[in-house]
C-alpha cells in the first residue's frame, strides 16, 4: 500500500467519523456488534496497523523495497516484450511475402518469351504492371 492509498483511506476515515455523532443509536449497536465478530474472526498473525518503517520502505520506491516489487516491474516488462516480438513477427511476414511477390515477378519475366524491345524501353515496368491487370 503506498501513501496516496494510505492518505486516501485517511480521508475517507475522517469523513465517517465526522457523521458518527448524526447516527441512530440503533445503528450504532449494529455496527459495535458487527466490528466485535469481525475482530473475533480475524487472524492472529495479520497486523492490525502499518508500521513507520512499512510506510518509510513504501515511500522510498527503491528496487528492492519489498520482495515483490520486481513483480510489478514485470507485469509492465512482460507486455512490452510480448509487443515488440509480435511487432518484429510482422515485419519478417512482411518482408517474406514482398520477396514472394519479386520472386514471382522475376519468375514470370523469365519464364515468359517477351521481344527483347520490352526490356529496352524505358517504361517496362508500365508494360508489366498493365500486363498484371
Amino acid at each position: 500500500m503506498n501513501t496516496d492509498d494510505l492518505n486516501f483511506a485517511y480521508r475517507v476515515r475522517h469523513a465517517l467519523n465526522e457523521k458518527l455523532d448524526d447516527l441512530p443509536a440503533s445503528t450504532t449497536d449494529r455496527l459495535a456488534a458487527a466490528r466485535k465478530a469481525a475482530l473475533a474472526r480475524k487472524k492472529a498473525h495479520v497486523p492490525v496497523r502499518v508500521t513507520q518503517s512499512e510506510l518509510a520502505t513504501a515511500g522510498a520506491g527503491g528496487f528492492l523495497s519489498s520482495p515483490f516489487s520486481w513483480l510489478g516491474r514485470m507485469r509492465v516488462a512482460v507486455p512490452m516484450l510480448i509487443l515488440v516480438a509480435g511487432m518484429v513477427g510482422v515485419y519478417q511476414y512482411e518482408e517474406q511475402q514482398r520477396i514472394a511477390e519479386l520472386a514471382e515477378l522475376d519468375a514470370a519475366v523469365l519464364s515468359d518469351e517477351l521481344p527483347l524491345s520490352a526490356y529496352l524501353d524505358h517504361g517496362f515496368n508500365a508494360y508489366l504492371e498493365n500486363r498484371e491487370q
